[in-house]
């Protein structure tokens, strides 16, 4: 009988200076990026930035023009180097899933597990189903079965051969949004059960911070930030990266002090970015949790549209000096469209960006 092959455990992914492109046109421009044991990271972007371009290149389907990227400090792929995809140990899932459609889900998950004895794989898909929550469905066609059970499978089949690092093409892309809420954390819980690191490729940020340890923001073929999801957030680099996490607005404010601005929110106090100086112009970045609903506050705001969000209100409210912001209200606060509330500010980190006239 053959001996069940123990998890390989990734030690560390790393991406150094990598360039990708098609018929000498880079698509890809100097990527860093690094993920450890136990880690799952993600790249994050918009349609057409690149992500899924560099997640091939991690495969082994596409070359590099340039850079590195090794696995284990075994070099995978650079110029002058390729390791095939099927020698990298690394699965992935396809963003259509690609399941047999003629194959039952037991024959689906076993699909990679050449060399096993069959008492070995008949072994690994039972457990693999009872991890995904799919007892019982191994003799059953994949039509049978809804879509967040599909994707299931498809991870299952996935990670059935332990491979060192799996890789994901917004593979809930097809779910609805209540499944997809419901299935990430999930898969992330039974990745860091398998010990699989993982790279996640998304548009999506709902995902992208309920799955990763560290997330890479793309645009135009440039990583532009590496973080936890905290700091991608909190800690935005970039313009871009600021607007394209989250929602939030940028007002013109002037540096007063060490630690405070002055903008039409009035003066600020708080933890000042570096590089700014005492009478500097900068634009302030306002998020809609630093701006919430309060009646007893003199500091009011006209409000000029409102989403339900359930548990609360989003509301867009216009400043006494024309300027319009995010505010975040109770689900029990339902005030109508041109009806003045009170507003009170909460921000601590103080996030600035030169203001766009000085960047240009």
């Amino acid at each position: 009988m053959t001996a069940m092959p123990p998890n390989k455990m990734l030690k560390e992914l790393k991406l150094e200076n990598a360039a990708v492109g098609y018929q000498g046109e880079p698509v890809v421009k100097d990527a860093n990026f690094r993920i450890v044991e136990g880690q799952i990271g993600c790249l994050l972007g918009p349609s057409g930035c690149g992500k899924s371009t560099l997640l091939r290149a991690i495969a082994g389907f596409e070359p590099l023009m340039a850079g590195s990227i090794c696995l284990d400090n075994e070099v995978l792929s650079s110029p002058d180097e390729l390791v095939s995809p099927e020698k990298r140990s690394i699965g992935m899932v396809f963003q259509d899933i690609a399941l047999f459609p003629h194959l039952t889900i037991g024959a689906n998950i076993a699909f990679g597990l050449k060399g096993w004895s069959k008492a070995d794989t008949e072994a690994r898909i039972d457990y693999l189903l009872d991890l995904v929550g799919l007892s019982g469905y191994k003799e059953r066609y994949p039509h049978s079965l809804s879509g967040g059970q599909q994707q299931r499978v498809a991870l299952a089949r996935a990670i059935a051969p332990k491979p060192k690092l799996l890789l994901m093409d917004e593979p809930f892309s097809g779910l609805d949004a209540k499944l997809r809420e419901e299935l990430v954390p999930d898969i992330r819980a039974i990745l860091l059960h398998e010990k699989v690191s993982a790279i996640l490729v998304t548009h999506d940020q709902a995902e992208a911070f309920a799955m990763a340890d560290q997330v890479a923001i793309m645009e135009s073929g440039q990583i532009l930030q590496v973080g936890t999801p905290y700091e991608i957030y909190h800690e935005p680099v970039s313009r871009f990266v600021a607007m394209f996490i989250g929602q939030g607005d940028f007002l013109p404010a002037v540096v007063c002090g060490s630690n405070c601005v002055h903008s039409d929110l009035g003066e600020i106090q708080g933890e000042l970015d570096h590089g700014f100086a005492s009478g500097e112009k900068v634009d302030l970045l306002v998020r809609p949790d630093d701006i919430l609903h309060d009646d007893d506050s003199e500091f009011k705001g006209l409000i000029v549209s409102k989403w339900f969000r359930g548990s609360y209100f989003l509301y867009r409210v216009k400043l006494s000096s024309g300027k319009v912001i995010y505010c975040f209200a109770s689900s029990h606060h339902n005030h109508s469209i041109g009806q003045e509330i009170g507003l009170s500010v909460h921000l601590d980190h103080l996030v600035m960006f030169p203001t766009e006239a000085k960047a240009a």
